[in-house]
């Protein structure tokens, strides 16, 4: 019962985190309220649908109109008040650094209540956390942030290891949630802070 209580809070906060974010992207390209719209609702459930169609489940947003509520409070939220978020230099960064830990955690532990082993688990969180970005970021015609050099996707696949040990250790479930929360946020953090990245891909020079 409180792992569903937590699991729930989780999940609506994620919307939410992620409504956000979606919907100030769309803002910076003056899109009108229904395209913010539909910015937010992409980012906010993208990721909980494909994770699960791949748990062969109904998507978690069919089940109850409040992730649709959920978006237009974020919604209503930028439209009224975004003035006053406007001189915080990179809201939707912290924005969308929660969504991405609040969601990784939902796509894990929705995995692990379906019994799939940790590693699916993992990647599931991580689907959960980075794909509805993916989604934003094509409506949107920007290149996919889990494609640049910046650490994405890695900081849930390392959030989901903190998850994974702290449970292997036998931690209670409020600490487990929060190591992985913190741990996403903060190498999401640092790796924009510090300019770290991943290596990139070079092509060959000469080659045709």
């Amino acid at each position: 019962m409180k792992q569903d209580i937590i699991f729930n809070i989780i999940e609506l906060l994620g919307t939410f985190a992620f409504a956000i974010s979606g919907i100030r992207h769309a803002a910076a390209k003056h899109y009108d309220w229904f395209g913010g719209y539909v910015c937010g609702i992409a980012v906010a459930i993208g990721g909980g649908t494909i994770r699960d169609v791949m748990l062969s489940t109904t998507p978690f947003w069919m089940t109850t109109p409040i992730y649709m509520v959920c978006t237009a409070v974020a919604l209503l939220t930028v439209a009224f008040f975004g003035r006053w978020m406007e001189p915080l230099k990179n809201a939707w960064l912290f924005f969308d650094t929660l969504g991405l830990a609040l969601f990784t955690i939902a796509g894990l532990q929705k995995s692990l209540a379906f019994g799939q082993p940790f590693w699916v688990a993992i990647i599931m969180g991580c689907i959960t956390g980075s794909a509805g970005g993916v989604i934003r970021d094509v409506l949107l015609n920007n290149e996919p942030v889990i494609f640049r050099r910046e650490i994405y996707a890695m900081a849930c696949v390392l959030g989901g290891l903190v998850y994974w040990l702290t449970d292997w250790l036998g931690a209670p479930l409020e600490l487990t949630v929060a190591a992985s929360f913190l741990t996403t946020c903060i190498i999401r953090f640092l790796a924009i802070r510090y300019h770290i990245s991943l290596p990139t891909l070079k092509e060959e020079e000469g080659r045709e």
